[in-house]
């Protein structure tokens, strides 16, 4: 059975094996069996050590799954690298490796620093980023399944594509300076880009070159999310045609397990994915692209917490010995990217130029005092849209708050539709007649009237992306089409893109001009190449440029700029029209400075004045943060083991140089009825914070453990948090 299953079976508890049959190539058997250390998936923070210790009568090389015994449960593990000779020996009776998996090559030394390097970082075990990395299926251990299907045909490699792929356009004069420089570089490359600046294609030409030049070369391309995939994939199929696959948690867990083995065998030329596609095994990565750079969604906010934007930099440090090279992209960069590029640790290649002679977007600010109130979108905005869509032009209305309302409430007495598991209101979803929680899921149908005083009059209060769909439809009722037809409005947010192949289809429709105002949250501002689109309008800008996040001024500015970008990109089409291009803000405050560098689209201005202010309060990336989260059944316990926690760190190495801060809850508190509280810590000097974080963990286990932790349901650290 073993032979058939690809699996070599290791001794039993009494030292007799069960099964002598090897498989061609499996390690001979050594006596007498020897220690092996392996990684497993233990719980997060189960004060387990990094790996656990087994013994093996095979020679097993780091890398190699196995299945072990955990408890009395039978595991996946890693064959990881040998402790430091300082190590601790077992103080148990060591149990055997119970299969020793021969199928699939080793995962490789990169691969394993990675992991290592995150899990140190991010303060988390090996094991757990090691074995989540993996696909689910090869997780759950079916051997017999992934042997029938490394057997299947096809699973060769995939050739990297010659002389029959697409031909690829004639480079401006930016692109070929940028890809010289990228090739050239012995460092990270952020490429400053335009919106429309050809950013892309310069990924395509470089990942061309590299698989001429070294036809097993692989690259990995990041995208922030799984709705920008379509677009790019086709074009990298295009041009690659069956060496590219895809990596994201869209894929069912056969696609997913096809598309990592491709990965690891060095079938795959190229990997296009989500942030967990920074923990692909690629043994042959020459190339790292994270388009998009500037995007939070490369921040994990489950788990490990860590930044795939982040460890994509580190990656290609660790292969930097055989030429792997990495390049971040984006119109608008973070501002720690920003900062690193501009004091030496990444190359800036800029290209500021549209492709085609392309018109940047002119800013058109409306003063939101100076219309009546409870005015959803003002009349000359309306006309401008109005006057576009009757040329044959389309425009984009950015509005980031899903659903019809964002609350409904009585106007009697008050009452409003708090959610009641969470800190947070119920939406309503005028489609489904229904309320529903976006952040715990609880749905309720509409009430017939207050549940308070029951009065039947309620309200909608505030707006989101569906009524304000309604809303231009109405307003555009009386508007054909040049060929008689109605004037569409379309939608594309979270909730339209749920049904399979429904944001494909919204997409196709709007590049085909079936749509002709599309509405929609913070998806459609960013990545989409759309033609015909002259006009941007964003409708409740304020919200986002006060938000309670020190983060909130650059947020609000790379995603006026992103949606900005959307419009005006074929200069031909907008040449013929003989039309403006131009992006529409309605705001209380059209003289906040924000607005005076999006006017001039001038980001390096924007990031020199929020840089400045981040030094003058010491705030990231003058200084390092983390998070230390409990949550539990009641607040009290959440802050009571803060508390504990942050008494218990008086006295640690490295003290004196990290702040900590006195707990508070989260601004969202509850969340499907956990309440949630957090710490902060900061300090001006990186390895001072993480070696504090190392010494404070053996304790906040002690605190988890002992009387404290009573009532708590789990915490975390969150190392560089984004979200507060």
């Amino acid at each position: 059975m073993a032979q058939a299953l690809g699996v070599a079976t290791a001794p039993t508890s009494n030292g007799e094996a069960r099964d002598a049959a090897m498989p061609s190539g499996t390690p001979q058997p050594t006596e007498p069996a020897t220690p092996v250390e392996v990684v497993v998936a233990t719980p997060a923070h189960s004060g387990l050590a990094d790996s656990l210790t087994y013994l093996s009568r095979h020679s097993l090389p780091p890398g190699t799954l196995v299945r072990v015994p955990l408890g009395r449960r039978r595991v996946l593990g890693i064959v990881w690298d040998a402790p430091a000779e300082d190590a601790p020996a077992p103080t148990t009776a060591l149990r055997p490796v119970e299969e020793v998996w021969t199928a699939l090559p080793p995962l490789d030394a990169h691969w394993r620093a990675l992991v290592r390097f995150a899990a140190r970082y991010y303060q988390r075990a090996p094991g757990e980023i090691a074995l989540a990395a993996l696909p689910p299926t090869l997780r759950a251990g079916d051997a017999a399944r992934l042997q029938r299907r490394l057997a299947r045909p096809g699973a060769g490699p995939t050739p990297a594509p010659g002389a029959g792929a697409a031909e690829p356009p004639v480079l401006t004069a930016a692109q070929r300076q940028a890809l010289q420089a990228i090739e050239a570089s012995d460092r990270p490359v952020l490429l400053f880009g335009a919106t429309g600046s050809g950013k892309t294609e310069v990924y395509l030409q470089a990942a061309e070159r590299l698989l001429r030049r070294d036809p097993h070369a692989q690259v990995l391309v990041l995208v922030p999310e799984i709705n920008l995939t379509p677009q790019l994939l086709a074009r990298l199929q295009q041009r690659f045609g069956d060496a590219v696959v895809t990596l994201h948690s869209g894929l069912t867990p056969a696609q997913r397990l096809r598309a990592w083995l491709a990965a690891h065998q060095g079938h795959a030329r190229i990997v296009l994915g989500t942030r967990m596609a920074i923990f692909a095994s690629l043994p042959r990565l020459r190339l790292i692209v994270v388009d998009e750079e500037h995007d939070p969604s490369y921040k994990s906010q489950e788990g490990a917490r860590y930044s795939a934007r982040d460890l994509a930099v580190y990656r290609a440090h660790l292969g930097a010995a055989d030429g792997c090279r990495v390049v971040l992209g984006s119109a608008t960069p973070s501002l720690e990217s920003w900062h690193a590029a501009q004091t030496g640790r990444y190359l800036r290649v800029e290209m500021g130029e549209r492709m085609g002679g392309a018109r940047w977007p002119r800013l058109r600010l409306l003063d939101t005092r100076q219309l009546p109130r409870g005015t959803v979108l003002a009349p000359a905005l309306l006309q401008a849209i109005a006057a576009r869509v009757a040329r044959g032009e389309q425009a984009l209305v950015l509005l980031n708050r899903r659903g019809y309302a964002p609350v409904i409430g009585c106007g009697h007495c008050g009452w409003k539709s708090a959610c009641p598991h969470c800190s947070a209101y119920l939406v309503f979803h005028k489609t489904e007649r229904a309320l529903r929680c976006h952040h715990c899921g609880h749905r309720t149908p509409v009430p017939q009237h207050c549940p308070s005083c029951g009065d039947p009059d309620l309200h909608a209060l505030g707006q989101g992306t569906q009524q304000l769909q309604e809303r231009l439809a109405m307003e555009l009722a009386s508007l054909q089409r040049s060929d008689g037809t109605p004037v569409r409005v379309g939608r594309l947010d979270a909730d339209s893109a749920r049904a399979a192949g429904a944001l494909e289809d919204t997409l196709q429709a709007v590049h085909q001009g079936d749509i002709d105002v599309l509405v929609g949250t913070q998806m459609i501002a960013k990545g989409h190449d759309f033609r015909r689109i002259t006009l941007v309008a964003s409708v409740n800008t304020d919200g986002a440029l006060f938000a309670s996040d020190w983060r909130a001024p650059e947020r609000l500015f790379t995603l006026l700029m992103q949606a900005a970008g959307r419009a005006g990109r074929d200069a031909a089409f907008v040449a013929a029209q003989d039309s403006a291009v131009e992006l529409w803000v309605q705001t209380a405050h059209p003289g906040h400075p924000l607005f005076a560098a999006l006017a001039r689209h001038d980001f390096a201005a924007f990031a020199a004045r929020q840089l400045q202010e981040r030094r003058q309060a010491g705030m990231p990336p003058f200084s390092h943060q983390a998070l230390l989260r409990a949550e539990a059944r009641q607040l009290p316990v959440a802050l009571q083991w803060l508390t504990e926690a942050r008494a218990a760190a008086a006295d640690l190495p490295g003290a004196a140089l990290v702040t900590l801060y006195a707990p508070v809850p989260m601004t969202l508190t509850r969340v499907a009825d956990v309440e949630r509280a957090q710490l902060l810590l900061e300090s001006s000097h990186r390895p001072a914070l993480q070696a504090f974080l190392a010494a404070w963990l053996p304790r906040l286990h002690a605190l988890r453990a002992g009387p404290t932790g009573r009532g708590l349901l789990r915490w975390a650290i969150d190392v560089d948090p984004l979200h507060f």
